[in-house]
């Protein structure tokens, strides 16, 4: 496979300063990548055999709201007479009308896809159209889990990646009126010179202080294989979807998580994203609260170490009224790692009633890192609250002089706040698998961390 260049990925809607060089990413495909089988599914026969479709669920929603507003667009019985709308229907801007206000490129867009009320033409992905076709390419086909009303499901896929190969999911999710669906996807792969998590071979732990040389901007090693996992769900009216992402692959890995969700009335989706290994990482998530009293509860944790990078795109759109959305992002940056968050929240015109709230804490554990981070709430709507903030700071001298007076170097307080990190990631692992998956992670970025592995494979012994 020829080498790919994915430009503009994981833009932000309403992009900021284009020198800040955060309104957007470039992926780089390696070269050579042959596509490889490496994607499990575990899930009942229940969630597979099914006829229920991702396309179907929603044009089924469509249905309902075009019934509720008495039709689409101008057909509308509710035919929305703003200004902006106006403005956005036409051909050249009117001079002589003074209540026709001048757009930007992303203010025409909103109001013609607000006024349009197309569900399918308005869904996206965090990262971006081109992104998830090339996974859906590299998965070979989507696989649809859907759950029967009232009922429960839970499926896990992993993706195992190899060297000088590409592997993906491409995953759709059907989650009926009232059920509960449980879901956790796996994103791991080793070099060639590291063992996995269930070998038996001992190995060294690396030293902590894994940063390249002065002004070096590549990772420790180049990336030689590609893992990445493509994400479709709809909640239905009062469904309870629980997603958890890790991401544990060696730094000969690139990883791409790329996640679209439509929620109806009352549904509630909590997402898990734990970033903890890949020289490059793209994580991105979009999200439709299209129904009322939606809910939409995201919490990211992450690590970032040697040279390594983090992309992360998060687009919350609340159409409907009296939604709520959460995010949250938690992370630890050492090495020459560089990270950038673009976290978004769209209070849509209409969802009067609606809260959205966004809080990001960055750890900079070494003074060669690279944070970037850009909380946006855009609002159309009055009766609505956002909320956004963030923390980032060094440790302080006098924490590192007191860590000092202990006996501790600054590599060794650095790889306290890593295995620290790594600890709450194995203790909260959805199952064993991920968990060593975790355990050898760690074993490779922390001296000491073998001793907490020992420690919990005693535990499940006993």
């Amino acid at each position: 496979m020829d080498a790919l260049t994915m430009q503009h990925m994981s833009a932000m809607p309403a992009p900021t300063w284009r020198w800040l060089r955060m309104n957007d990413t470039t992926i780089e495909i390696p070269q050579g990548l042959e596509r490889v089988g490496g994607t499990e599914i575990e899930a009942e026969d229940a969630l597979l055999d099914t006829t229920a479709t991702f396309e179907g669920a929603v044009a089924e929603l469509q249905e309902r709201l075009d019934a509720a507003r008495g039709g689409r667009g101008e057909k509308s019985g509710t035919a929305d007479s703003r200004a902006s709308v106006r403005a956005a229907k036409l051909a050249a801007e009117d001079i002589a009308d003074l209540d026709t206000p001048a757009l930007s490129r992303y203010q025409r867009r909103a109001a013609l896809e607000e006024d349009a009320g197309d569900v399918a033409a308005a869904f996206e992905t965090g990262i971006g159209a081109d992104a998830r076709a090339y996974l859906g390419f590299i998965a070979g086909g989507a696989i649809t889990l859907a759950t029967e009303a009232g009922a429960e499901g839970q499926a896990t896929v992993r993706i195992t990646g190899e060297q000088g190969g590409a592997a993906a999911a491409s995953v759709d999710v059907v989650a009926a009126a009232g059920s509960t669906f449980d879901l956790a996807i796996s994103l791991d792969g080793v070099g060639e010179d590291e063992p996995r998590a269930d070998s038996s071979t001992t190995t060294t732990p690396a030293s902590t202080n894994t940063a390249p040389a002065e002004g070096a901007d590549s990772p420790a090693s180049e990336p030689l294989g590609l893992i990445g996992s493509e994400l479709r769900i709809f909640a239905g009216a009062n469904a309870r979807v629980n997603v958890t992402v890790y991401i544990t692959a060696s730094d000969a890995f690139t990883a791409l998580d790329d996640s679209g969700y439509v929620l109806d009335e009352g549904a509630r989706v909590t997402v898990r994203h734990v970033v903890l290994g890949g020289a490059h990482t793209a994580t991105g998530l979009a999200s439709d609260l299209r129904g009322d009293s939606a809910r939409m509860d995201i919490d990211t944790r992450y690590l970032a170490s040697a040279a390594e990078t983090r992309d992360f795109n998060y687009v919350i759109r609340q159409r409907g009224r009296k939604t709520v959305s959460n995010m949250d992002a938690n992370g630890v940056l050492t090495g020459r790692a560089k990270k950038v968050l673009r976290g978004t929240i769209d209070l849509v015109h209409g969802c009067k009633g609606s809260e959205g709230t966004e809080r990001e804490t960055v750890l900079l554990a070494s003074k060669g890192v690279d944070n970037k981070t850009v909380p946006v709430i855009l609002c159309d709507e009055d009766d609505v609250a956002g909320n956004h903030g963030a923390t980032i700071g060094h440790v302080r001298p006098e924490q590192l002089f007191y860590l000092g007076c202990r006996g501790l170097s600054e590599e060794a307080t650095e790889a306290l706040f890593i295995t620290a990190k790594l600890e709450d990631a194995a203790l909260s692992a959805p199952d064993d698998a991920m968990r060593r998956n975790v355990m050898r992670l760690g074993s490779a970025l922390a001296a000491d961390f073998e001793y907490f592995e020992d420690e919990n494979l005693e535990e499940d012994v006993a």
